[in-house]
């Protein structure tokens, strides 16, 4: 039961199998009705012809009762004794009376006498019921079930009941009977196939969900050795193989491989992360210990300003691999309400060292509110800025502006702009341009990297273009706060 096919079988076993039975059941059912209605049919002729003879004063010893056999009939006065039996009939039951043997008063040869009914005014219906004098019941027949034992033998009738009245005013109930062999025959063979016949299809149908439900997935099994083959070797490179059909197990394929690759791609980003980490850390580190000894063997040639720097340059490193380590983890960046236009404003009147003023554009009674962490909003202008100052020949400027249903805050400088083909890579992780590297503070790399970060996941965007001076844009969209 743990395996699929297994389940796949039985369960589409059950369901033919409830199926058919509800159906079988159906069809027996309807086809017992119809034999039934048939009966009734014959029943039910057999009676009225019976009852146009008493009708039209035909004497008991002179009626013609055909089909004896097939059509047993028994003919009731009043009182509810037996006047007519078909010759053979030895016992009936189902028709409110099981004798036999006529009345005395109905013996050979007898017709009916006025006499005989209930009373001198049998012109007129007792209560509106009964026929007239002469007549048949015109209304439709009582049907029962019962048997009869005609020539010794016993089977099973449908009778049919049927008032008429004779001539001289007596009433009576003509019994015929129409015999219900052919509808239990027909009934017991359908009912015979059907039990003979389910098993086998039953049997069928769980074969064939078997090996249907084997050969579909048959590609999962091939996706999952492989999936196997890559957790035990760790090769990421490796990828499952894709069924050529275009069904739900070869999404399922081209889903893990697609998974396989952006996996593959964060493994990578994660060791060049560790490996660009471990030498952006070397360098400071050797520095500051080649210091650190030289001062401890001479003294007076301690270089303490570099030392310091070394140290600052540490400490910024550490705090950027530190944010990105906690972006990586999912850290929310919270929901506080944040004025975009006094943010830049006070993180431009906090930058006192600054070899170029920056110029603020914020318009005046402007509401830019969104909804985030102040804290890395703050890192995200201060990194662009410090990306501006390091680029800029004369002149920086920051701007904001509503843009649509967000907030966009743009870093403008007239430095030599970036090249359009490096345009999304300088977003890469420890990935400085060449003339960024010649410079001594040119940085690790990886404060427009956290920058893009916090702007991603607070549902902004963050692009750079060709600036109005001839330098770089960078453009910052966060959605406006609700």
């Amino acid at each position: 039961m743990r395996s699929v096919r297994a389940r796949a079988a039985i369960g589409a076993t059950l369901v033919v199998a409830v199926a058919l039975v509800a159906a079988g059941l159906a069809v027996l059912l309807v086809l017992r009705a119809n034999l039934i209605d048939q009966a009734d049919l014959q029943a039910e002729v057999a009676a009225r012809e019976v009852a146009g003879q008493l009708a039209t004063g035909t004497p008991y010893d002179e009626l013609e009762l055909d089909d004896e056999e097939d059509h047993p009939v028994q003919v009731t006065d009043e009182e509810g004794r037996a006047v007519v039996v078909s010759k053979d009939l030895r016992a009936i039951t189902g028709t409110g009376t099981s004798g036999v043997t006529p009345a005395p008063s109905a013996s050979a040869g007898a017709s009916p006498s006025p006499g005989d009914g209930d009373d001198d005014d049998a012109d007129d219906d007792d209560d509106g019921s009964r026929p007239g004098r002469g007549e048949v019941s015109s209304d439709d027949p009582d049907f029962s079930d019962g048997t009869a034992t005609v020539d010794g033998t016993t089977a099973d009738y449908r009778f049919a009941a049927v008032e008429a009245t004779t001539p001289d005013g007596v009433t009576l109930t003509v019994y015929a009977g129409a015999p219900l062999a052919a509808e239990q025959e027909a009934v017991n063979t359908v009912r015979g196939a059907m039990l003979t016949g389910l098993p086998l299809l039953l049997v069928v149908v769980a074969g064939v969900t078997w090996l249907v439900t084997r050969r579909a997935l048959r590609p999962v099994e091939g996706i999952r050795r492989e999936m196997a083959a890559i957790t035990a070797s760790e090769d990421l490179a490796r990828r499952v193989p894709e069924p050529g059909s275009r069904d739900e197990i070869a999404a399922l394929a081209r889903t893990t491989n697609e998974t396989l690759t952006v996996l593959e791609a964060s493994v990578e980003r994660q060791r060049r992360f560790v490996a660009d980490a471990s030498h952006e850390l070397r360098s400071p580190i050797a520095s500051l210990r080649t210091q650190l000894e030289v001062a401890e063997a001479h003294p007076e040639l301690l270089d303490l300003p570099g030392a310091v720097a070394d140290t600052v340059r540490l400490q910024v490193l550490a705090a950027d691999l530190l944010l990105l380590a906690r972006l990586d983890a999912g850290e929310k960046p919270g929901s506080a309400t944040v004025e975009l236009g006094a943010l830049v404003r006070e993180e431009v009147s906090q930058r006192t060292g600054d070899r170029i003023a920056v110029s603020v554009e914020v318009p005046r009674g402007g509401a830019f509110e969104v909804n985030g962490s102040r804290g890395q909003l703050s890192r995200v202008i201060g990194n662009l800025l410090d990306n501006a100052q390091r680029h800029a020949e004369g002149s920086v400027a920051v701007s904001v502006a509503a843009d649509g249903r967000g907030v966009r805050v743009e870093v403008r400088d007239d430095g030599a702009g970036v090249p359009e083909d490096e345009r999304e890579r300088i977003f890469e992780r420890f990935v400085r341009l060449d003339d960024a590297r010649s410079r001594d503070d040119g940085g690790a790399g990886l404060g427009l990297a956290i920058a893009r970060d916090v702007a991603s996941r607070h549902g902004g965007t963050l692009t750079v273009d060709r600036a109005a001076e001839g330098g770089a844009a960078f453009r910052l969209w966060l959605p406006r706060s609700a």
